[in-house]
């Protein structure tokens, strides 16, 4: 990966790698689930959310095997099956794992791999059959002979085993190999050497098994996940206007109904409600979006909530806890951070609103800034219902304006308003006749004077 980052920390919709694992694997409800960490092993945990699992610890990275065999303290008292998935498999699906579980357990075998037929097998591990079809070993690429590397069935890394087979097994390896590592694979041949019943469990969609082991892979899976999920939420009546440029979070749910324009990145737990426009260009990240909402062109949401029948945009931003009331109205310019923005209010041009509270049925002016930070700590400004702001008004907080308070254009407002008041900063207006036409004729003497000089 060429990354000073663990590789199952590298996201793919959204989430890193591991976590895309550990959802399908939950899915199964499985008795116990754990995840074995060892480079990066607390950020590996902290990707892991808050899923129920338990971690064990590889504290030396010496091969599959070595890694498998670090989880056995947390199945010493389990006689069941033990199912084993690789971390950066992010397109594997729970249908999968459930088809391949249940041929295992029908079937008796000690130990099952889960198998796929690929055009090129590159570095992938081939599986090798006996004439009659029955599994026989699986080879590394890197110890696999001319003839072995011709083979096109490979391993995806996947395996079901018996625990009581397992971890014995596991205790036996030895690093006898090119990469002088405990390879997992190495199990398949203990059992058949043994004359354990093994199965070689052909899976026909080879795209759920594949790995991401460079930036290539993890961008072909972004790709492959990202078709999926356009897929997906078409066939549940959202129109993407152009599919191809519309980008999902893998937790995103989105409303029958909606349509989303070109340009959208729709990211972490967004929430969109039914018969919304999203317009394009917009980048919408961990935001709450009722019924019938319109974000116009080109805006950023952030951490925020909008309320049914409200609008964004166009060239807004909203962030840091914002919410818009129902039929709230947020326009060009406008910058709304830790505030709530009341029903039927408008601020439609040029302001800033920062760690306010308006009511409802009031209008902010173009130019108006809430001026929420002294220096060395945030204030609050809260203003009443049905107040009317005017243009290129100031409100230095800490500050209340109450209800159905008028406030004059270009006023400075430093304390509180009583409710129904006006307020205004007499400023003398002054005037000067014919001041142009002697401003110029001053101007055009200086460039004469300098002329003469310069010649």
């Amino acid at each position: 990966m060429c990354s000073a980052q663990a590789k199952v920390l590298h996201r793919v919709a959204g989430k890193p790698l591991v976590a895309h694992i550990i959802r399908a694997a939950q899915r199964l409800h499985p008795e116990r689930l754990v995840v074995v960490v060892g480079h990066q092993a607390d950020a590996v945990r902290q990707a892991c959310g808050g899923a129920d699992v338990r971690f064990a610890v590889q504290p030396q990275q010496r091969g599959t095997g070595d890694a498998v065999l670090a989880a056995q303290p947390a199945f010493v008292d389990w006689q069941g099956q033990v199912l084993i998935v690789c971390g950066d498999t992010p397109l594997l699906t729970t249908p999968t794992l459930a088809d391949f579980v249940h041929d295992h357990r029908t079937t008796r075998a000690t130990v099952s791999v889960l198998t796929t037929r690929v055009p090129d097998p590159a570095d992938y591990g081939r599986v090798v059959r006996t004439p009659d079809g029955r599994l026989s070993r699986i080879v590394e690429a890197r110890d696999a002979s001319a003839q072995e590397r011709r083979i096109n069935e490979i391993n995806s890394g996947i395996y079901c085993a018996q625990a009581a087979f397992l971890f014995p097994a596991l205790r036996a390896l030895r690093p006898d190999n090119a990469q002088a590592e405990y390879y997992l694979t190495d199990i398949v041949a203990q059992a058949v050497g043994a004359g354990l019943p093994s199965r070689a469990v052909l899976a026909q969609d080879a795209g759920e098994l594949g790995g991401v082991n460079s930036r290539e892979d993890l961008a072909a899976m972004e790709h492959t996940k990202q078709e999926q999920l356009r897929k997906k939420w078409m066939a549940r009546g959202v129109t993407l206007e152009d599919p191809q440029t519309v980008y999902f979070d893998e937790d995103v749910t989105i409303g029958q109904d909606t349509v989303i324009g070109p340009n959208t990145q729709l990211k972490g737990r967004t929430r969109i409600g039914a018969r919304c426009r999203i317009d394009g260009s917009a980048y919408i990240e961990n935001c709450q979006i009722g019924d019938d909402v319109h974000v116009l062109f080109s805006v950023v949401l952030s951490d925020s909530q909008l309320a049914d029948r409200s609008s964004a945009g166009p060239f807004c931003h909203l962030r840091g806890q914002a919410v818009l009331a129902p039929e709230a109205e947020v326009g060009n310019f406008v910058e709304v951070k830790k505030s709530v923005i009341g029903q039927h209010t408008k601020a439609k041009h040029l302001a800033y609103i920062g760690d306010a509270e308006i009511g409802r049925d009031a209008n902010i002016g173009a130019g108006t800034i809430t001026c929420n930070y002294d220096g060395f700590r945030k204030h609050r400004t809260r203003i009443g219902d049905r107040v009317q702001v005017g243009s290129d008004t100031t409100l230095v907080a800490p500050i209340t304006v109450h209800d159905d308070v008028y406030i004059a254009t270009a006023t400075t407002v430093r304390r509180d308003v009583p409710a129904g008041a006006l307020v205004f900063n007499p400023r003398q207006q002054h005037t000067r006749e014919g001041w142009t036409a002697a401003k110029r004729a001053r101007e055009t003497d200086k460039q004469a004077e300098k002329k003469d000089t310069d010649g």
